[in-house]
């Protein structure tokens, strides 16, 4: 076997938040006085963790953003983590792995409470080792690049080339490749072919059916290779 630890993002990539996400930050930017954008539009959000989102898309910064945040999670903390959804093939991906020993970790850039909650509403938590999140009260996890580093830690995690990233956005490529860490990146999620290949994506793949099929092929040449 190539690689021994996958860690999964979880916006984009098991499940489909926009809603919930879309929803919330249009409140948030209303109640900053902002004018108001289209769900359409407020898909480039999911992924980056807000504070960025806040500064990089709408040149909210300081107290303001801090507060932009309190208002988003305001509603999301109410009613946007339940507006989800699992992308077809994740739970019948996810067993398949779990059944060929691979040891998967969840490393969101979400709140960890959050997360926890959503890996439990669908039954997902079952099949990782650990769920890591972001911690709104630590300096030191809330980028992408640190809730990786957090896991890698947390797991007793050494050797990088024996971790894989998956991935929907930039972001997870660009924090996990700040680590040595390679990864897969997903495109039924809210990142483009263009995206993912410009931050260093080691792969793409449009559906959950055809990452399975990546590690098996890579798997098979490990093995053909110890003979």
């Amino acid at each position: 076997m190539k690689y021994r630890y996958l860690l999964f993002d979880l916006d984009g990539t098991l499940t489909n938040p926009e809603e919930g996400i879309t929803k919330s930050f249009a409140y948030a930017l209303e109640k900053l006085g902002m004018p108001s954008e289209s769900r359409e539009a407020l898909r480039k959000v999911i992924g980056p963790p807000l504070v960025q989102s806040f500064e990089e898309f709408f040149g909210i910064t300081g107290e303001r953003a801090e507060q932009g945040i309190q208002w988003y999670r305001e509603r999301y903390s109410a009613l946007g983590w339940k507006e989800n959804k699992v992308y077809d093939g994740i739970d019948e991906m996810l067993r398949k792995l779990k059944e060929q020993g691979y040891s998967m970790i969840l490393a969101t850039s979400k709140p960890e409470p959050f997360a926890n909650k959503i890996m439990e509403l669908f039954h997902l938590e079952q099949y990782f080792t650990m769920l890591c999140g972001a911690d709104d009260y630590s300096s030191n996890r809330r980028t992408k690049e640190e809730v990786v580093r957090y896991a890698l830690e947390q797991n007793h995690i050494t050797d990088v080339n024996e971790v894989l990233m998956i991935g929907d956005r930039k972001y997870d490529v660009i924090g996990a490749g700040a680590l040595g860490i390679r990864t897969v990146g997903v495109l039924y999620g809210f990142g483009s072919e263009e995206e993912l290949l410009a931050a260093g994506a080691i792969h793409l793949v449009n559906t959950p059916q055809e990452l399975v099929e990546y590690l098996g092929r890579l798997t098979k040449v490990t093995d053909a290779k110890a003979f």
